[in-house]
Order: C-alpha cells, then sequence, then structure tokens
C-alpha cells in the first residue's frame, strides 16, 4: 500500500488544499492530511481539533483519506506514518523555492521524496492567510472553503 502525508496548518482548509489532496490520490493508495498542532511561523492557530474535526467532516465519505494531528517535522510524521512521499501544493516562484529546499533537507534527513503538484490556475492566488484577513473583516469567505460534495 503506497501512502502519501500532505502536512500543513491548514488554518483554514481552502479549496486548493482539497483540490492538492484528492489529485495526491491518484499517486498513493493511503493519504494521511497531518495537521499542525503548533507552527512556530503563525501563533495565531485556531486549535488543532478544530481544524482537524472540519478536515475529517469533508472527507468522512473517503475511506482513504486519514487525518490526524502531528507537530514536529513533516519527515517524522511520515516515518511514523510508513509514508513513501510527501505531497506538497505550490502556486507560485515563491512557494517553488520554499518547497525546493525542504524538500531537499526532508530527503536529506530521511531519504524520503517530496511531490509538488501545482496549484490548479483558479485556485493559485488562495491563501489562508488572504482568507482569514478577509474573515476578519466580515467577507463571506465560503467560496473559498470546500465542502462536503452531496
Amino acid at each position: 500500500m503506497r501512502t502519501g502525508i500532505f502536512v500543513g496548518s491548514f488554518n483554514p482548509f481552502t479549496v486548493g488544499h482539497d483540490d492538492i489532496a484528492r489529485r495526491a490520490l491518484a499517486l498513493c493508495d493511503r493519504l494521511v492530511i497531518g495537521v499542525t498542532a503548533d507552527n512556530v511561523r503563525k501563533p495565531d492557530l485556531k486549535p488543532a481539533e478544530e481544524r482537524i474535526r472540519a478536515i475529517r467532516e469533508l472527507y468522512a465519505d473517503e475511506p482513504r483519506i486519514e487525518v490526524k494531528p502531528f507537530s514536529g517535522l513533516a519527515v517524522t510524521f511520515a516515518k511514523a506514518e510508513n509514508a513513501h512521499f510527501i505531497v506538497k501544493g505550490v502556486r507560485n516562484t515563491s512557494d517553488f523555492e520554499y518547497e525546493r529546499e525542504q524538500a531537499f533537507a526532508n530527503r536529506f534527513l530521511s531519504g524520503i521524496e517530496t511531490i509538488l503538484l501545482f496549484a490548479d490556475p483558479q485556485f493559485s492566488t488562495i491563501s489562508s492567510t488572504m482568507i482569514r484577513e478577509m474573515e476578519h473583516f466580515g467577507a463571506d469567505i465560503s467560496k473559498f472553503i470546500p465542502h462536503k460534495k452531496p
């Protein structure tokens, strides 16, 4: 069974994240979405339990996706889940440079490869930061948050 992990703070989990997760299923039999319980670069996280619950509800009908909390390094989580690779989404050149550096470090530390999936153009400008800012000012963010398919 090929396992991939997709990790992030997902604060909130966006339609772009959903697109990457669903596309990653074509590459593996099991996808574990790891939700960071803490992130030193993001002090304004909603509680991990709240983020995990929302993502689990979204994928309740998809048995190949598991959602779990994690803290620490992605490669440590990947090893614990017996993952074959790490999946990351890339929206632009800034994301690419950052993820390239992370991929090199992850491979050096663990031998685990990183697969970069490029964002669908319709999602390439969406970020959790942008959505949090919009929400703060009372904007309707529903079109940026994935909803369970009927």
